[in-house]
């Protein structure tokens, strides 16, 4: 029975899925400041320079990591341009869009431009898009680097913005949806960390990750 041991072993982690890993408190990159190493999906949307990612000028789609996440804390550096749009897909499955096949996205958007005066407050900066309204007035003046700490423990959610707490709450318990499509993905409990693009150049300039304990 010994002999087996070694490959049971070798095909348990063959088989096993590739998940974001590390210590509690220990924060891992998922974007390597030189190209997009570790990323899929839509990759020729986003461009790399000067170690700065962002989303190319008209080009649409999810990026996301290699890597899929549980229970998680995702901190990132990003910046706007006018009128900018973008967000981070949660719980991402590989397919489809982030605010509806996963479990949410959560809103990264030049919220200040005029052509947003009539906005929904599910669809400001910082807010599960759809689902739970962000608090405004953290966003710092466009063309400045944000700071956005993202928190993800099973459905709950809590999202701080240049130190600022601007979103808690649990997308299972929201009622009243902002939209009406079916959304098979509000459950997921597990997936890819998603840059939903949105034809702006939004800019990142660092993104990482890491893992909470399972409750």
């Amino acid at each position: 029975m010994l002999a087996w041991k070694p490959l049971f072993c070798l095909v348990a982690l063959f088989l096993a899925p590739l998940a974001v890993g590390g210590q509690e408190g220990k924060f891992e990159p998922l974007f390597n400041g030189k190209d997009l190493t570790g990323w899929k999906g839509e990759t020729d949307c986003y461009e790399v320079k000067d170690g700065v990612l962002a989303c190319k000028n008209g080009k649409s789609g999810v990026l996301f990591s290699e890597k899929t996440a549980r229970d998680c804390v995702i901190r990132l550096q990003y910046k706007l341009p006018p009128g900018g749009n973008n967000g981070i897909a949660l719980h991402y499955p590989g397919t489809g869009t982030g605010s509806l096949d996963g479990m949410c996205e959560i809103q990264l958007l030049d919220d200040t431009h005029a052509k947003y005066a009539k906005l929904d407050p599910r669809q400001a900066n910082g807010s599960a898009y759809g689902l739970i309204a962000a608090k405004k007035g953290h966003l710092k003046p466009v063309g400045e680097w944000n700071t956005m700490e993202i928190t993800v423990r099973g459905h709950t959610l809590e999202v701080d913005l240049n130190g600022s707490r601007v979103l808690e709450g649990d997308v299972s318990l929201v009622k009243n949806k902002m939209r009406k499509e079916a959304h098979p993905g509000l459950l997921r409990t597990e997936g890819h960390i998603g840059l939903c693009g949105h034809r702006d150049a939004v800019e990142f300039k660092s993104i990482e990750v890491s893992p909470l304990p399972l409750r």
